[in-house]
C-alpha cells in the first residue's frame, strides 16, 4: 500500500509539474486560404516580454502528417518559455519537395506579419522538424530563394534537427537500390539535378544559421549517415555545432520522446535558442 501510495504521489508530481507554466493555444490559423493551409500556436501563458518562436516542421516521408498529431511539442516548448508554431503544409502527390518548402516559408511569414497577436520576438525566428521534417527545416535555412520568393529575408536564426532525412537526398537517390524508394520521385522528380537542388548539404556556407542536430543510437543506418555527411560538411563552416547521439532512441521515439516534459533534449534545445 505504502508503495501505491508513493508512486500515485509521483504521478501528481509528474502531472502537477507539467502544468505549472500554462499555455496559450492559437488553433487552426488559416495562413493561406487559397491552399487552405493552417498552422497552431503554443505560448506562454504570462510572457513579460516577447518569446522567441520556434516553427516545427512535422515527418512522414513527405506524404503524410498532420500538425494535431504533435500538439505535445508545441506545448512542451512554451512551457519552457517559447513560443512554438506546429504547421500544416501540402504533401506529396499534392505538390513536390519546393511546394512543400514555399508553403512552410509562408506559414513563417504570416507568423512574422502577425507577431503581435501571440506576443513573439519577430527578430529570433527558429525552426525545427523531424524526419522529412527537418529536410525542410534545413532546406528553409540553408536555401534563401524560398523567402526571396516572399520578398522577405530569411528570417531563421537557427535549426534544430530531429533526426533528420533526406539532407542529401541527391547521394542518396544516386546509389539507393530499394525499390521502395519509388515513393520519392514523386516529391523529389525523376531529375537528378532537383535532387542536388533541394538537398541542403550543398547550400552550407559561412553565412548559414547555426544547427543543432540530434540523431537516435539505434535509428536508421541511412539516418546516421546522412547526418554524419551532413555534420562533416556543417563543420567547416561552424565548428563550434553540435551533434548530439540519443543513446537508445529508434526513430520515432526521437520525435514522441518530447511527451515528456523532462526529456532530456529539451535543455540543449532551449539553450541553443536562448544562445542564439
Amino acid at each position: 500500500m505504502n508503495q501505491l501510495l508513493v508512486s500515485l504521489a509521483g504521478i501528481i508530481l509528474f502531472v502537477s509539474s507539467c502544468s505549472i507554466k500554462p499555455v496559450t493555444k492559437f488553433k487552426n490559423i488559416t495562413y493561406n486560404p487559397s491552399k487552405q493551409l493552417q498552422l497552431d500556436v503554443y505560448a506562454p501563458r504570462k510572457l513579460k516580454e516577447p518569446a522567441k518562436v520556434l516553427v516545427f516542421v512535422y515527418g512522414g516521408n513527405w506524404i503524410h502528417g498532420k500538425k494535431s498529431l504533435y500538439r505535445f511539442f508545441g506545448k512542451g516548448m512554451a512551457r519552457k518559455g517559447i513560443v512554438c508554431a506546429v504547421v500544416n503544409y501540402r504533401l506529396s502527390p499534392k505538390t513536390d519537395i519546393s511546394g512543400m518548402a514555399n508553403d512552410v516559408a509562408e506559414a513563417v511569414k504570416w507568423l512574422k506579419d502577425n507577431s503581435s497577436t501571440y506576443k513573439a520576438d519577430t527578430n529570433h525566428f527558429f525552426i525545427s522538424g523531424h524526419s522529412a521534417g527537418g529536410h525542410i527545416a534545413a532546406m528553409l535555412a540553408t536555401d534563401n530563394r524560398y523567402f526571396k520568393n516572399l520578398q522577405m529575408n530569411n528570417p531563421i536564426k537557427g535549426t534544430v534537427l530531429i533526426d533528420a532525412f533526406g539532407l542529401d537526398m541527391y547521394s542518396y537517390l544516386m546509389i539507393s537500390k530499394n525499390p521502395g524508394d519509388s515513393i520519392y520521385k514523386l516529391t523529389f522528380t525523376t531529375d537528378p539535378a532537383n535532387w542536388k537542388k533541394t538537398s541542403p548539404i550543398y547550400y552550407l556556407n559561412d553565412e548559414t544559421p547555426p544547427f543543432l542536430m540530434f540523431v537516435g543510437g539505434k535509428t536508421y543506418p541511412v539516418i546516421r549517415q546522412l547526418n554524419a555527411d551532413f555534420f562533416m560538411e556543417l563543420k567547416k563552416h561552424q565548428p563550434g555545432a553540435s551533434i548530439i547521439n540519443v543513446k537508445g532512441k529508434r526513430h520515432v521515439p526521437m520525435i514522441f520522446q518530447f511527451y515528456n516534459p523532462r526529456a532530456k533534449p529539451y535543455k540543449p534545445i532551449i539553450e541553443f535558442i536562448k544562445k542564439h
